[in-house]
C-alpha cells in the first residue's frame, strides 16, 4: 500500500454526537471546507490532497528519502508537500525577470526529446552547452527520469517545482559537481541558499550516511561555499539555460555570480567523457548523412 492510500485510509472523521448548536456550526464549517478542498486533478497528473494526506506523505517520504536517496518518486513528494509558500516567491522571481517571463510563457521542458543533445555535444568545449552533456555522460545519467510534479493545486505554481527539478542536472555541470551523496548534497545548500525550497534543507540530513572523513570535508568547505555562492548568485529558477547553450561558461558563471565549489572527485575522468560524447555525436551525425 502506498503512503497516499495509508493517508486517505486514516483520514480523521468529524466528530459526532454534538449537541445542536456546535453540530450546526460543524456543518457550516464542513461545507465551506468541502467547497475550498480541489478534488478535480487540475492538471494531467494532478493528485489532490487535503491537509493530511499532504502532512502524512511528507513525514513518510522524508524518512524513505533519508534511508534510500535512490527513491526519486520519494524525493519529489517530499519536494511538493513542504514546498508551501516558497512556490509563489519563486513564481514571483520568475515575473519579475525578463528571462523568467519567457520561460512561463512557452514553458520549456527538459529531455533528450525536447534537447538536441548531438548538437550541443557540437558545441566547443568552453560552452555550457557542451558542458552539460559532458557532465551527462560523465556521471551516466539522462534528464528523461525527472519524476512529474503530482501533489501541488496551482498547474502555474506545479510548473515552477517541475521547471526547478528538470533545471537541477544545469546546476550540477554549472557548478562541476558529481552526483554521490557528498555533492549531491553540497548542491542542496547551494539550492536552499538561493531558492529557499524546504526540501533541500531536508535533504541534509543526508549527512549521516557520509563517512567522517567526508562529513568533515562537507562541513568544513562545501557548506561554507554553498551558503556563500547560492546566497549571492541570480535567482537560478529565473535563468532561461536552453538559450545559454552557446554561451562560455566562464561568462556564465561570472554573469550568475557563481563560483567553482573545492575541487570534486570523479570517477569517470573528464577526457574520457569529453571523448564518448564526441564518438556518439559523431555517429548521429554520419547516421543522419546516410
Amino acid at each position: 500500500m502506498s503512503l497516499l492510500a495509508v493517508a486517505r485510509s486514516r483520514t480523521p472523521r468529524r466528530p459526532l454526537g454534538l449537541n445542536i448548536l456546535t453540530s450546526s456550526i460543524f456543518r457550516r464549517q464542513s461545507l465551506t471546507q468541502t467547497r475550498s478542498v480541489k478534488t478535480e486533478p487540475a492538471y494531467p497528473g494532478h493528485i489532490p490532497l487535503n491537509w493530511f494526506e499532504n502532512a502524512f506523505l511528507a513525514v513518510g517520504s522524508a524518512f524513505i528519502s533519508l534511508a534510500d536517496p535512490r527513491r526519486a518518486d520519494m524525493v519529489a513528494a517530499l519536494g511538493e508537500t513542504t514546498a508551501g509558500p516558497v512556490l509563489p516567491r519563486l513564481l514571483d522571481h520568475m515575473l519579475e525577470s525578463e528571462e523568467g517571463r519567457r520561460i512561463l510563457k512557452e514553458r520549456p521542458r527538459i529531455n533528450t526529446s525536447t534537447v538536441d543533445m548531438a548538437a550541443l555535444a557540437r558545441l566547443p568545449e568552453n560552452t555550457f552547452g557542451h558542458t552539460y552533456v559532458t557532465w551527462l555522460e560523465r556521471c551516466g545519467v539522462t534528464p528523461d527520469t525527472r519524476e512529474p510534479v503530482h501533489y501541488i493545486d496551482d498547474p502555474e505554481l506545479a510548473y515552477v517545482m517541475q521547471r526547478y527539478r528538470e533545471c537541477h542536472d544545469f546546476y550540477h555541470a554549472l557548478c562541476g559537481l558529481p552526483v554521490s551523496v557528498e555533492y549531491e548534497l553540497a548542491l542542496k545548500v547551494f539550492e536552499f541558499a538561493n531558492l529557499g525550497l524546504p526540501s533541500a534543507a531536508l535533504s541534509t540530513a543526508a549527512v549521516v550516511r557520509l563517512n567522517a572523513a567526508k562529513r568533515a570535508r562537507f562541513l568544513s568547505e562545501y557548506v561554507p561555499w554553498a551558503l556563500r555562492c547560492g546566497g549571492v548568485a541570480r535567482s537560478m529558477i529565473t535563468v532561461y539555460w536552453e538559450e545559454r547553450w552557446a554561451q562560455d561558461l566562464g561568462e556564465l558563471k561570472e554573469e550568475l555570480g557563481v563560483w567553482d565549489p573545492p575541487p570534486a572527485k570523479w570517477r569517470k575522468p573528464l577526457s574520457e567523457a569529453r571523448e564518448a560524447v564526441a564518438r556518439r555525436a559523431t555517429a548521429e551525425l554520419s547516421g543522419q548523412m546516410s
